[in-house]
């Protein structure tokens, strides 16, 4: 039995149960090895390479941006690079700068390596690297398109139309032919055929909806009403929004398990995470993290997953057998976006 502390500095008194990282580092489940996690922390404007083996962080990479900021990342398949777009100085919808280039860090020397310029402003946000097209899929929501980009060039190659405004974030299906985003002010899904570089279906979801995820069968999409308690489940063979999933607050970002039987929810107003049982869409059960929880992260062995709270500069590990927190990561004020370098 692993030794605990208690900790209750916590924004809002959450007192959480933390284990040793020492401890931690010797007993996880499923070695993560040299692996990295980042975390995009907006408030600091930097990237945090975060060790996810002892739960410390590394350092971290400055984006020098001056006034404008990055809220998301993706890691190239060989774990050697981190791409992060500058999407600007305000959220979606709103007025204030908006940004024009993506950073590509060195994740090893911590440092950036390349730059790429759009060549107008677009407020660029979700960045996916397909490894079936071996191309790069960034929103950029000025543009009301998926931006392609080929990571070996790092040139623009072309782009996929949403027919939307405010297309904020991106999930893929498995096989990389299919593309949904979430349309946030509009509160809409835009279906996409990422082959032919065009827009399938619109489906209207509420007033206004926010992130996007595929389960990993490939049979649902969900995304989170904003105005109220619910999960929208799409139907992906039809197109067409299939059911909704009532939720004790409102969500935000989801992510399912490596093994498809469940599916995790931020909800940032009551600081908890929901745990939906996929085989009757239901909320089975919900765990207490840090304020204000965004994204959701899924370690590729299945045993973890990484909560960003973006109020306490945290990340929160939940252990997806006995499901609790197991760790609290320092990573850096406002942390939102992550991604896993292997």
């Amino acid at each position: 039995m692993l030794k605990t502390k208690f900790s209750c500095a916590l924004a809002g008194g959450l007192c959480l149960t933390l284990f040793s990282a020492a401890g931690l580092a010797q007993n996880r489940p499923g070695a993560v090895g040299h692996a990295a996690l980042i975390v995009i922390n907006q408030g600091d404007a930097d990237v945090s390479i975060v060790n996810p083996a002892t739960g410390t962080q590394k350092g971290t990479v400055a984006e020098n941006t001056p006034g404008v900021h990055g809220h998301e990342a993706a890691a190239s398949p060989d774990g050697r690079l981190a791409y992060v777009p500058i999407y600007g100085s305000t959220g979606v919808g709103k007025p204030g700068i908006s940004g024009h280039s993506m950073l590509v860090i060195d994740i090893a020397s911590r440092k950036i390596v390349n730059k790429l310029d759009f060549g107008h402003e677009v407020r660029p946000h979700c960045v996916i690297y397909d490894p079936n097209s071996g191309k790069l899929y960034v929103t950029t929501e000025l543009d009301n398109a998926v931006t392609i980009i080929d990571p070996n060039t790092l040139k623009i190659v072309g782009k996929v139309p949403t027919g939307q405004e405010q297309s904020h974030m991106l999930a893929l299906s498995s096989d990389g032919s299919r593309g949904y985003t979430a349309n946030v002010g509009p509160g809409t899904v835009s279906v996409l055929d990422m082959k032919a570089r065009k827009t399938l279906a619109v489906i209207p979801i509420s007033k206004e909806t926010q992130r996007i995820s595929v389960s990993r069968d490939d049979s649902m999409a969900f995304t989170a009403d904003q105005t109220q308690p619910r999960l929208a489940v799409i139907d992906t063979a039809s197109n067409k929004l299939k059911s909704w999933i009532t939720l004790p607050a409102v969500g935000y970002g989801t992510a399912s398990t490596m093994d498809g039987r469940w599916l995790l929810v931020a909800m940032p107003s009551a600081s908890k995470v929901a745990v939906v049982d996929l085989k009757n869409l239901k909320v089975a059960r919900t765990i207490d993290v840090p304020s204000a929880p965004q994204e959701i992260l899924m370690r590729p062995d299945g045993k973890v997953a990484y909560v960003s709270c973006n109020k306490t500069g945290r990340v929160a590990v939940i252990d997806l057998v006995g499901w609790k927190v197991e760790n609290i990561i320092a990573a850096g004020n406002g942390a939102d976006g992550l991604a896993w370098a292997k």
